[in-house]
């Protein structure tokens, strides 16, 4: 990682997804959690104050340092264990079918290769077992579209290589998951920010 990356975007990030329309985001995908989570993109521990009490513990995937120690309080305030299982999606440091549920929220976007940490997923997820997920990606008119992929080059490069335009429900049903309830639609934000602003809501069941 370079100093951007590594010093600045960790921070960034930290103060800058905590307004209150991704708290509720953030409230509902975690709702319906269960027993062992590992959770793609922990960053500076955000969504731990959301996890339901079904929850016994999280294994926290997460390639930088400097996130991992912002999360030294939430960590040390949280109810259950958290342990560090990894630094990429891609390679997850835990054994087939021992996750019970698995969570990201504005994580699939940057993992350089999706369709192999998706796999990995499915192979650590418990049959039955689901990801909670509340993502950004490919807007539906052709117009939004058209920004989203002029902004992607530039977007990748500030934002540690954060795609703008991923179908991710297509991409989640083409590593064999079963989506339920998904939803789609823009958050309520100025027009500029429509790019940003598409979201995907739901559960993918391995």
């Amino acid at each position: 990682m370079n100093w951007w990356s590594e010093s600045v975007l960790p921070r960034l990030m930290a103060s800058n997804l905590t307004t209150p329309l991704l708290e509720a985001e953030r409230r509902a995908v975690c709702a319906g959690l269960t027993g062992r989570v590992v959770e793609l993109g922990f960053g500076s521990g955000t969504n731990l104050p959301y996890l339901p009490p079904e929850v016994t513990g999280v294994w926290a995937v997460e390639p930088s340092e400097t996130a991992w120690r912002l999360s030294e309080r939430p960590r040390s305030e949280a109810r259950v264990p958290v342990v560090r299982a990894g630094l990429t999606g891609e390679h997850l440091e835990l054994e087939d079918g021992s996750m019970d549920s698995a969570l990201s929220t504005l994580t699939l976007c940057t993992i350089p290769d999706l369709p192999a940490a998706l796999t990995e997923l499915r192979r650590v997820l418990r049959p039955g077992g689901a990801l909670h997920y509340f993502e950004h990606g490919l807007a539906p008119d052709a117009s939004t579209e058209r920004w989203q992929h002029r902004l992607e080059p530039m977007q990748k490069r500030v934002f540690g290589g954060c795609h703008l335009s991923r179908d991710i429900p297509r991409l989640l049903r083409e590593a064999g998951f079963e989506l339920e309830g998904d939803s789609a639609a823009y958050l309520s934000v100025p027009g500029p920010m429509r790019a940003w602003a598409y979201v995907y809501r739901g559960r993918a069941v391995a």
